[in-house]
């Protein structure tokens, strides 16, 4: 149970990231959904994965030349089709997502 207040924390869990002396990284938590996240197989399930992978960007370097083939699918112009390229970047974010580093203030 937390109070209001609380002094003297190694750590915080604050909107999805843990914040620490360390940094800011992706919570646990998200990275556990990011992992279990079936292959998208509609737009609209591609647009809920960018929809939270867009929330981390900042943790993937290159985040949109990854997720070109995916934001690809979005538009109702083009009928949607899920292909090896497709495929390839829905893994590529979520490993990297997985595997985010911590980010630091510089000195």
């Amino acid at each position: 149970m937390f109070s209001k207040c609380e002094f003297w924390l190694n750590s915080v869990a604050f909107l999805g990231h843990i914040v620490s002396g360390e940094g800011i990284k992706v919570d646990r938590q998200t990275v556990e959904v990011v992992k279990n996240w079936p292959r998208p197989i509609t737009p609209t399930k591609v647009c809920h994965f960018l929809g939270l992978a867009d929330y981390y960007r900042r943790f993937v370097e290159n985040f949109s030349s990854i997720a070109v083939p995916l934001t690809k699918l979005t538009h109702k112009a083009v009928q949607f089709r899920w292909t090896n390229y497709c495929e390839k970047s829905f893994q590529e974010l979520k490993d990297r997502l997985t595997l985010a580093p911590v980010l630091t203030l510089p000195e």
